[in-house]
């Protein structure tokens, strides 16, 4: 078993590389990026500090050094597998970034001064502005700099492989920070409509397949079919507008996931108050859902029914009930259980239009507003997230249809 999860999880290294690379690199050269808005901006004349007093200006021209400042913080000078390598954190990327003039102290922050002075061999090096001859080893001079003008910089290794995700350009906050105060809420609703997913449908699925061809039948699949054809955020809507206070019932809240006194309420009325915000976008969730897993159950378990075994078992004079619960039901089960990785990826990773039409702060939420604002270190962190999931969903997938079906072995 052990040599099996190794193997996959090996196999699994390649294609998060593969996958994260197209991903990067399809966003890297997509229009609009912050490097474009922040560029647009300046020539706007409302860019960072130092525009100038033209502001309006639609065609304002850009300083070179600052114009230079900009694609470097950017990096969009670097070639493409140098930026890819710096966000995964496996390549040293530049950091504390200052233009400095040879032998003029320059301020690096923290009320640390630096100088640039040239050593007798020639060579240009970095010194403490406090003492001239302490050279600073953790300290570098970009070898295309010109004139008396040098750019200086630090190194520092940091990027996904290290947890740093970078900081929002939007919300001007740690990516990190941003998801651990959101992925709580995502992951709420994504357990609770996982549970309730395989739940209904393990039943649902059974119940149709006991009654092929009935009425039931039917009108069931009819439902499930006519609930996976309705998007999720627009079957959302509706449920706003009808039992939102919309323009019929005022049942359920209109968004959010918690009330505004939720931090004064007891343990009790907390869960009540949770279980009442969760209804609408619980149903949003989970009804689309249901479609397919339903019909793998039904006719995993018809298929069963068919078998030689099962004849044999009520052959021998076995009650109905226990040839079905006993026999059949255990290799039903097969082909649901080998898919939960893949419905826990969907779960797990968010919802973006549901927790957009619910108004919900999760990571959904958070990546549909990075699309639309191209906010792009926030749609890499989510990107991340749900290829690592949709990984480790595959290999739990791999693992629970070996362990429950005796005809695959680990080797």
């Amino acid at each position: 078993m052990l040599q099996y999860i190794i193997r996959r999880i090996l196999l699994a290294i390649p294609t998060f590389f593969g996958a994260t690379f197209v991903v990067f690199f399809l966003v890297q050269f997509a229009p609009g990026g912050p490097y474009e808005q922040q560029l647009n901006a300046l020539r706007k004349g409302q860019g960072s500090e130092g525009a100038g007093s033209a502001i309006g200006s639609e065609n304002m021209s850009i300083p070179p050094s600052q114009l230079e400042a900009l694609q470097r913080y950017y990096q969009v000078n670097e070639p493409i597998w140098a930026r890819y390598m710096m966000w995964l954190g496996l390549y040293p990327r530049p950091t504390n970034d200052y233009l400095a003039e040879l032998d003029e102290p320059r301020n690096v922050g923290g009320g640390f001064r630096v100088i640039v002075k040239k050593k007798s061999d020639g060579q240009l090096a970095v010194y403490s502005a406090e003492n001239p001859t302490e050279e600073l080893s953790d300290w570098y001079i970009d070898p295309s700099s010109k004139a008396n003008s040098v750019w200086v910089y630090q190194r520092t290794i940091s990027g996904i492989f290290t947890a740093d995700f970078g900081t929002s350009f939007h919300y001007r906050k740690p990516v990190t920070e941003l998801i651990s105060e959101r992925l709580p809420t995502s992951l709420q609703f994504g357990l609770i409509s996982f549970v309730i997913t395989y739940v209904v449908c393990f039943y649902l699925g059974t119940q149709k397949a006991l009654r092929h061809g009935s009425a039931f039948d039917v009108v069931t699949s009819s439902i499930v079919f006519i609930a996976f054809s309705i998007p999720g955020w627009a079957l959302g809507a509706v449920l706003l507008v009808l039992l939102g206070g919309g323009s019929v019932l005022a049942v359920f809240p209109t968004g959010g996931f918690q009330s505004n006194d939720y931090e004064t309420l007891t343990l009790i009325e907390k869960i009540a108050d949770r279980a009442w915000y969760f209804v609408l976008p619980t149903i949003a969730y989970t009804l689309g859902g249901f479609a397919s897993i339903t019909l793998l159950m039904k006719n995993s378990l018809l298929d069963t029914l068919g078998q030689d075994f099962v004849r044999t078992a009520y052959a021998k004079g076995l009650r109905e009930n226990r040839v079905i619960w006993m026999h059949a039901m255990r290799n039903s089960v097969i082909p649901l259980v080998a898919s939960i990785g893949g419905i826990i990826g969907i779960f797990l990773a968010g919802n973006y239009l549901v927790e957009v039409a619910f108004n919900i702060d999760g990571i959904g939420k958070l990546s549909f507003e990075a699309i639309v604002s191209r906010d792009s270190n926030v749609f890499f962190a989510f990107a991340v997230i749900s290829i690592i999931i949709t990984l480790v969903g595959s290999i739990i997938s791999d693992f629970m249809l070996a362990l429950v079906d005796p005809r695959i072995r680990f080797s």
